[in-house]
């Protein structure tokens, strides 16, 4: 199996990620050349288990050049199973102390990056064992809704997120300043890379959640539940701020709902909506749950996972 991340080691620029990568190459993750360059930088290469790792430097975040990097991305790396784009989380009502892994997608334009259910879990839970191996009581590891920051201030096409044909997330330590410079979070982050493909075994079940805030509990905590030998997969989770921007209420909003799920290996086997939304989404959820043969779910049910069926979407 194949990874690639993509790391702004630029020590000029931004957060968080050139502190990953320095301590990648404190670790010695970073040892071995894979003998290419990406945009003149030497990459990486780390093998464990019999998978291959790539850590590839930029210059500024991947997604805000995302035209210049695209054409090597897909020289390189098409042939990966999953990718990353290592950044920092901000916001005027972003929780402190938050590990995050999140999907990427355009919920205006309906373009969602290919989401791998399995692999997203993987990292989650590596992310969770790190913050534990490392004292990090103050933080929690979570999941938030589906957006790309390709998509900014007016500017970015969001169709190119189908261009690159790997599943792609992104891994961040948020949402303030002191939690971007603790070395503590950025070590837990580093250390979850390379364990996207270590695997417990488990029959995932790929979930669909719809509403709730941008970190909505319900999901995030689901991300992270497991009973016997069944889980949760989450990966799109979209947010009811942006179901109400985008006018998902309509005839163009159901269709661009369809292209999320269709962008979800393997399909979903239930969706999830959070009970405080307006009538016209759940209205939408009842008509995704019908188009897919799928049935569907309040939050609530969420925990008590053993009494949920679940089909194969058609």
């Amino acid at each position: 199996m194949k990874a690639v991340y993509f790391i702004c080691n630029n020590h000029d620029w931004g957060h968080v990620s050139f502190r990953v990568w320095d301590l990648l190459a404190e670790e010695g993750f970073l040892d071995e050349s894979a003998h290419l360059t990406f945009c003149g930088q030497d990459v990486k290469r780390y093998e464990s288990g019999g998978n291959e790792y790539f850590f590839v430097p930029t210059d500024i975040a991947l997604c805000l050049d995302y035209p210049r990097f695209l054409p090597e991305m897909n020289a390189h790396f098409a042939d990966a199973d999953m990718s990353g784009m290592i950044t920092w989380h901000e916001g005027g009502n972003a929780p402190d102390n938050v590990l995050t892994v999140h999907s990427l997608g355009d919920m205006a334009s309906g373009n969602f990056g290919r989401a791998n259910p399995r692999y997203m879990r993987n990292l989650l839970l590596a992310f969770e064992r790190s913050r534990v191996e490392l004292g990090l009581d103050a933080y929690h590891v979570a999941t938030e809704a589906t957006h790309w920051s390709g998509v900014h201030d007016g500017h970015g096409d969001p169709t190119l997120l189908l261009d690159f044909p790997v599943p792609m997330v992104d891994i961040e330590v948020g949402s303030a300043p002191v939690s971007w410079d603790d070395a503590a979070a950025c070590r837990a982050l580093a250390r979850t890379l390379t364990h996207v493909f270590d695997d417990d075994g488990k029959t995932v079940h790929n979930l669909l959640c719809v509403g709730g805030v941008h970190f909505e509990p319900n999901f995030a905590e689901a991300a992270l539940t497991s009973w016997g030998d069944e889980a949760f997969g989450v990966t799109h989770c979209l947010a009811n701020q942006w179901l109400v921007s985008g006018e998902y209420e309509t005839d163009s909003g159901f269709e661009r709902a369809c292209k999320c799920v269709e962008s979800i290996a393997g399909g979903i086997e239930a969706i999830v909506f959070h009970d405080k939304m307006k009538g016209c989404y759940k209205d939408l959820v009842r008509k995704l749950g019908a188009h897919y043969d799928v049935p569907i779910y309040k939050h609530q049910r969420l925990r008590n996972p053993e009494t949920m069926e679940f089909r194969k979407s058609k």
